[in-house]
């Protein structure tokens, strides 16, 4: 049983609960027979659970990858959620491991949290193939190849067609003379620079995830070093037709005499390092945990995100608030049609203490930041600024739509806090009484605070603020960050 209570900031939009509640049923099968070539083990872990919505656990995020089955009552969704999961399902034969597991390159797997919300690593599973090999005085090292699947923030892609062309300040876009496109986008049929497109930005199956990790086994403790390679595969541009711009020369485009650049593949990256410590001198039990990582086109390796999932472009951690972080790999240019990968980055503490047998506690804290690459927001900005129906203005200064990131140096621009590299602090403890070695009694505290690494946002919670509004100079209301208080009671069984 597990109890939630969080206030929302924000009571609109299906916002505004305080209260929520879990029931968890978990089955572990754990088979192992002595062979003449070593050990073979099957392992199976299920897990069913009724209504983890917010604020007692992952729900609408998660619904992405397969695991809730959310009631459809307008009033029920998210809160009445039915989830089923098979968290393992592996076979262990002498160093390979086979099937649904814990990603090898994680190091700290959240374990002494309810929530598991802290940055860093833990994909607690994912299909993979692996092979661990012993060397010796305790290191081992192991190659993995993994399902990227598991591993994937959208990427955030134009969606209207860019009808802009690059030339002289006689450049034609949408019959406007504009001058504010440097760059060469394409070339059509007779050579002549273009620029255009719908952007495919979902995400293709090619390349697994390779996944190298060292490990250091001692009586004191553990140290890992852990490194992944992510590949970051999209469509190309859709030629819908319709009016594309003109070239330098002032000829109209189509999609018959413009040819646009394929989006080529990127390889993201990620490394690790993590730090384990037995601390018995203070308390039999007690441990510490300290783990650090770096990504490139590669988020999920760092952790940073939604508590409640990451796999939404924009998962709201905190109902109602004031802005939305967004959590993508990359973005696609809309100019090149080309991925930029965003960086990220986390550290995360934890510490685990018995004041006696029976009781013990945890404590951990963790912080990270992501960020786009150069450019990326800014030319997003600018696609959307020459696009009708998709935001800014067009080169007469005529506003034509509210939406997206704003027209690079409009106000709107300055403080929407769409694209905007952000950061997100993490701390908790808990405490945890066990009267028995199979019943674990607890609650949990934790605050969560994400903002901007710089500037002001628009303070959206209980204003609609609109590009033309906010262009004209009206006062408005902004913020740097938004924070959440969060309290936990569970009771565990297990037998």
């Amino acid at each position: 049983f597990e109890y939630g209570y969080q206030a929302p900031l924000g009571r609109g939009q299906g916002n505004g609960d305080y209260s929520g509640y879990r029931g968890l049923a978990r089955i572990n099968l754990d088979a192992r027979t002595q062979t003449g070539y070593g050990t073979l083990r099957a392992f199976i872990r299920r897990d069913a659970a009724s209504r983890p919505g917010l604020p007692t656990g992952p729900s609408g995020p998660q619904i992405g990858v397969g695991k809730s089955f959310p009631a459809t009552a307008i009033d029920q969704y998210v809160r009445v959620v039915q989830y089923f999961n098979t968290d393992k399902a592996f076979v262990q034969f002498g160093g390979l491991t086979a099937g649904r597991a814990s990603s090898f390159f994680d190091f700290y797997d959240h374990d002494f949290e309810f929530v598991a919300g802290s940055s860093g690593s833990d994909v607690s599973s994912t299909t993979l193939l692996a092979y661990a090999a012993t060397i010796g005085n305790g290191f081992s090292a192991t190659l993995s190849m993994e399902d990227p699947s598991f591993r994937r923030t959208p990427i955030y892609a134009p969606t209207a067609a860019l009808s802009a062309t690059v030339g002289n300040t006689s450049t034609q876009i949408f019959g406007q003379a504009n001058s504010l496109i440097p760059v060469v986008l394409g070339v059509n049929a007779a050579g002549q620079p273009i620029g255009f497109g719908f952007t495919d930005g979902i995400q293709r199956n090619r390349m697994p995830d390779f996944v190298g990790v060292l490990r250091y086994d001692q009586p004191w403790g553990s140290a890992q070093i852990s490194a992944a390679v992510h590949e970051l595969n999209t469509g190309n541009v859709i030629t819908q037709g319709g009016f594309l711009g003109f070239n330098s020369a002032g000829q109209a485009l189509s999609a018959v005499n413009a040819v646009a650049p394929s989006t080529h593949s990127e390889y993201g990256w990620a490394v690790q390092g993590g730090l384990k410590i037995n601390a018995p001198f203070i308390a039999p039990g007690d441990v510490f945990y300290l783990q650090g990582a770096y990504a490139e086109g590669a988020q999920m390796y760092t952790g940073n995100g939604s508590y409640n999932g990451s796999y939404a472009i924009n998962p709201t951690s905190i109902q109602g608030a004031s802005f939305n972080q967004n959590f993508s790999d990359a973005t696609i240019n809309p100019f090149t049609n080309q991925l930029q990968l965003s960086t990220s980055f986390s550290v995360v503490g934890s510490f685990l203490h018995y004041w006696a047998p029976e009781w013990r506690s945890a404590v951990f804290a963790s912080y990270g930041e992501n960020t786009f690459a150069a450019g990326a927001r800014a030319a997003q900005g600018a696609y959307f600024g020459f696009v009708p129906g998709a935001g800014g203005t067009n080169a007469g200064s005529t506003v034509i739509s509210t939406l997206g990131v704003g027209t690079p140096g409009t106000r709107f621009y300055n403080l929407n806090g769409n694209l905007r590299d952000t950061y997100m602090l993490y701390a908790g403890a808990n405490l945890i009484w066990s009267p028995l070695k199979e019943l674990d009694i607890g609650v949990e505290c934790i605050y969560a605070q994400y903002g901007v690494q710089n500037g002001w946002v628009l303070y959206t919670q209980k204003f609609n603020y609109t590009a033309v509004k906010v262009n004209t100079g009206i006062p408005v209301k902004t913020i740097t960050n938004t924070d959440v208080f969060q309290a936990r009671f569970s009771v565990q069984g297990d037998f």
